[in-house]
């Protein structure tokens, strides 16, 4: 039994965030770039400035009181913590500072000095911190001193000022007093005796209570405040060192790195995920081949034991021999979107391996008319077995006729080829009454036909069999296939009658990439230059082709009928 392919969930977060954090990691170059960049960043910040060196002081803020040690007295009362900071930054403690510097050599203005200056606060307490910086640690020193005790200079000032204003005040209340007071000591005697006396009681009472406040404003504490901590000369340079900030600059480097990878996946028109692979070409993915050391000069997996990739083929086999659509024609179909078609040779004769393997009577049609090198590719294993006879229908002295041979896999059986070989005119070739019942075959009982094709989307040749062979197969590079590419595919293969089975994911070899953009800008046409072993001319040069043609795509469909080619057709 057959079991629907499970959709992939839009909304599973964790599956989206793994896949997009994936899809980043495909550009390490840029990633790697971005980290280098912010390690040359924060190097160069930590050996390009100069050493500063920062002396600190501390003070604490006190408000004059007349008995410290009373019950309920407050050593907050009055005080403003944040008003009390932007005086010790302002221009009047600066102005002091540089005057008392001045007199000790250093000719620094005010606003030099408040430059260095840093005054905080820690919280809950009232304590600023004076903290001065800069390049000669001494003179750090001697400036946060200053500094700190220009600010306790100022505020003793300002204490002691509204204490002055506050006597004034009353002095100048106590004057007429005493003047009336001695007025109605003159005055004593007759009957009015009573009310002079009480009178002048009233202004003793008052003046007793001014000449009481006056006292009491004269006896404050109008000590400012007391420096806690002295500040002292630096011995080590402040700010972050070399190993901080190269740090610092890797951990914005791979968010800058992040950030360009995530700028390139957006405009990036090669495949993500499998999930947009399977999304775009409308199939499921049948598997992904591992790549293998030892491989490079030999086409069949299968045969060789321990092979990974071997078993790989064989589950895709095992797959397509229980899907419906397959088992329905038993036909196959193998190629690729564009580029070289190595990989899909590869692919097609593994599969027709593993169908022999399994015991099926197999076929393998090589229709690449092109640059057919199936057979030079299979070597000695496609030579030792003698060619069979022809079919009938073969005698007709073209391709496919006297095409066929055996190629025995060791230990897995054996399968027919029929290998491509150059013809006059491809496409009257592939759509011929003989290949039609060559690729009838496959109706037989526990037959099974796979025919290479070359790129569909560089020459219509696939297009053309795709209503007799009805199952596709599409193998491609991941990281070089276009979204765009898999959606034609799509298209293409179901507007000629054919079904898209699945797709089939390679490791790209070395130079592939370079290929397939040179076949994208040469707009489907073969990439310059004769391939080895084929002798087939450059479309560009303005020469025919060995097969007549002209490597139009749509030469080939021209001679198709939409209804199939009829029997017997030459």
């Amino acid at each position: 039994m057959t079991h629907p392919i499970r959709t992939l969930e839009e909304q599973d977060e964790p599956a989206l965030l793994r896949d997009q954090f994936r899809q980043l990691l495909r550009y390490r170059t840029l990633l790697a770039l971005g980290v280098a960049i912010g390690l040359l960043g924060g190097a160069f910040l930590a050996l390009s400035g100069e050493d500063t060196y920062t002396a600190t002081g501390e003070v604490q803020v006190r408000s004059a009181t007349a008995d410290p040690f009373a019950t309920g007295a407050s050593a907050d009362k009055g005080i403003n913590i944040g008003s009390e900071r932007q005086t010790a930054v302002s221009d009047t403690v600066g102005t002091l500072a540089a005057r008392s510097l001045a007199a000790k050599g250093d000719k620094a203005d005010a606003r030099t000095l408040l430059r260095g200056l840093q005054v905080t606060n820690p919280p809950n307490t009232l304590t600023l911190r004076f903290a001065y910086t800069t390049t000669d640690p001494v003179l750090a020193k001697v400036r946060a001193d200053a500094l700190a005790d220009a600010y306790l200079a100022i505020r003793r000032q300002r204490t002691e000022g509204s204490i002055d204003n506050m006597v004034n005040g009353y002095r100048a209340q106590l004057r007429p007093l005493v003047e009336q007071r001695d007025q109605l000591a003159e005055q004593v005697g007759g009957s009015a005796a009573d009310d002079t006396e009480s009178a002048r009681a009233n202004l003793v009472v008052a003046i007793s209570e001014l000449n009481r406040k006056i006292v009491e404003l004269k006896a404050l504490d109008t000590t400012p405040g007391y420096l806690n901590k002295e500040p002292v000369v630096p011995t080590t340079p402040t700010g972050a060192g070399l190993p901080l900030l190269l740090g610092l600059g890797g951990v914005v480097g791979l968010a800058l790195g992040m950030l360009l990878s995530w700028v390139r996946l957006v405009f990036d028109p090669a495949v993500r995920s499998t999930r947009e692979l399977v999304r775009s070409l409308g199939a499921p993915l049948l598997g992904t081949l591992p790549r293998e050391r030892g491989s490079a000069g030999t086409l069949l997996a299968i045969g060789r034991g321990g092979s990974r990739l071997a078993e790989e083929y064989r589950a895709v086999a095992f797959r397509l021999a229980y899907d419906p659509a397959f088992a329905r024609a038993r036909r196959l179909l193998v190629t690729t979107p564009r580029g070289d078609n190595a990989a899909a040779a590869a692919a097609a004769a593994n599969l027709a391996a593993a169908f022999a393997e399994m015991g099926r009577d197999v076929l393998l049609v090589e229709a690449d008319l092109r640059t057919p090198s199936l057979a030079p590719r299979l070597g000695s294993v496609a030579r030792e077995a003698g060619p069979r006879r022809a079919a009938p229908g073969e005698e007709d002295g073209g391709w496919p006729a006297g095409s066929r041979s055996n190629v025995d896999v060791p230990g897995s059986g054996a399968f027919t080829l029929v290998a491509g070989q150059p013809v006059d005119n491809v496409p009257r070739a592939l759509t011929s009454a003989p290949v039609g019942r060559v690729l009838s075959e496959g109706d037989r009982p526990g037959a099974v036909v796979i025919v290479l094709a070359p790129p569909v989307l560089s020459y219509a040749d696939a297009v053309a069999l795709v209503d007799r062979v009805e199952g596709v197969v599409v193998v491609c590079d991941p990281r070089e296939v276009h979204r765009s590419d898999l959606e034609r595919i799509r298209e293409i293969i179901g507007a000629s009658g054919g079904t898209v089975l699945g797709a089939l994911l390679h490791p790209a070899r070395k130079g592939a990439r370079k290929e397939a953009r040179r076949d994208e800008r040469d707009d489907g046409r073969k990439k310059s230059g004769r391939r080895r072993g084929t002798g087939a001319p450059d479309p560009r040069s303005g020469h025919p082709r060995q097969d007549g043609t002209s490597g139009d795509p749509t030469e080939t469909l021209g001679l198709r009928s939409p209804f199939g080619t009829p029997a017997g057709r030459p």
